[in-house]
């Protein structure tokens, strides 16, 4: 196991290192947006220097890649998700989650919590 700092926790002799310093501010993550299929609903959050990330809290519009065009498409639902089995029966989206649109079955390219829109490639 390993600490913030990337070394072990424990040393050669057993003992436990601990952290030389607390976590300054710009090492502080989030709470996860956690998008779900629904109503288009958006924060815009502070991010470092000057910029600003879009967070989509709830959205239904995906931008679906056919070929050599995009196509704007409506989500019907989250079909299979990789990343939390959970998020299959919640409808949460996420980077590489697999959604039912107009279109078709199509996995997200992109991570709506951070950029604020679902692009997709739809699936053969």
């Amino acid at each position: 196991m390993k600490d913030q700092s990337g070394r072990r926790k424990r040393k050669r002799t057993g003992g436990l290192r601990r952290p030389s310093s607390n976590k300054k501010r710009h090492e502080l993550g989030r709470e996860p947006a956690e998008t779900t299929v629904g109503e288009p609903r958006f924060r815009v959050i502070d991010s470092r220097g000057t910029e600003e990330k879009t967070r989509a809290l709830s959205t239904n519009v995906a931008q679906v890649a056919t070929g050599e065009e995009t196509v704007e498409a409506e989500i019907e639902g989250v079909e299979e998700n990789p990343s939390n089995v959970n998020y299959v029966r919640r409808n949460i989206i996420t980077k590489g989650a697999v959604i039912a649109t107009s279109e078709g079955e199509a996995r997200v390219t992109s991570r709506p919590g951070q950029t604020g829109q679902v692009n997709a490639v739809l699936i053969e």
